[in-house]
């Protein structure tokens, strides 16, 4: 019987179901880009030049134990974190939500689908870079270009927590307004420096050491899932606008 008690109900309502959207278009945009670096590594290995992992004939771009560290660094703090964000100033000013919306809709699907290919490609181009041969001819050893693209895209995983937090609003508006996220991405950032230059992770996840260069290799590429993501989400802005 209390008004204000009503509009606060609502409102947690929103912010609950923003936040489940937001960490379901997280988890699923990472996981698909993984799933598209092997996918696609395996079927163009022979185009960029990836060479088979020891006795073996098959040729895969990630070591098993990569993937599972980059499913426990990125798919753990950061997802959790993007669970306790803080609801949208606006969310009240919009229209109710209709109850048959589903959780994952048709565009959620397409963000997935598009963030988990610029992923993909990113990662996949970067190996190309750091190997012999194939599209983008370099110099460096297999074990190299796998740490370079395991660490791209763990980087990847990391600039798109900030992608989740909404379809449509741009990744810095608000952008330190949830502590946990900037906490969760600097632990996962020390961690994978870690697996990098410890010597016994070095030896338990197959990787080698890399120098400045290649981190910032790695960062400027990860990045471009921002500034893409960007570009759509004013698209979508700007053809709201005009149809409202």
């Amino acid at each position: 019987d209390n008004f204000a008690s009503i509009v606060a109900a609502v409102e947690e309502g929103r912010s609950i179901f923003a936040n489940i959207q937001k960490f379901l278009r997280y988890l699923l945009t990472s996981n698909i880009g993984e799933v598209m670096v092997m996918f696609f590594g395996v079927i163009l290995a022979r185009l960029l030049n990836f060479e088979p992992e020891a006795g073996s004939s098959l040729v895969v771009p990630l070591l098993a134990t990569q993937i599972l560290w980059i499913n426990l660094v990125t798919d753990s703090g950061p997802a959790l974190a993007l669970g306790v964000d803080p609801p949208d100033p606006d969310q009240m000013s919009k229209p109710p939500r209709d109850p048959r919306t589903r959780v994952i809709d048709r565009w959620m699907w397409f963000d997935i689908a598009f963030v988990g290919t610029i992923m993909a490609m990113g990662t996949l181009a970067v190996m190309d870079w750091a190997l012999p041969g194939g599209l983008i001819p370099g110099s460096g050893t297999m074990a190299y270009a796998q740490t370079m693209a395991f660490t791209t895209l763990v980087f990847f995983q990391l600039f798109n927590v900030f992608n989740a937090r909404s379809d449509e609003t741009s990744a810095f508006h608000g952008l330190f307004a949830n502590k946990w996220i900037w906490i969760a991405v600097g632990v996962s950032i020390l961690l994978q420096v870690a697996v990098i230059y410890v010597p016994f992770l070095q030896t338990a996840f197959s990787t080698v050491p890399l120098t400045g260069a290649d981190w910032l290799i790695a960062t400027v590429v990860a990045s471009s899932v921002v500034w893409l993501r960007e570009l759509v989400k004013l698209f979508t802005r700007s053809r709201r606008r005009a149809a409202g």
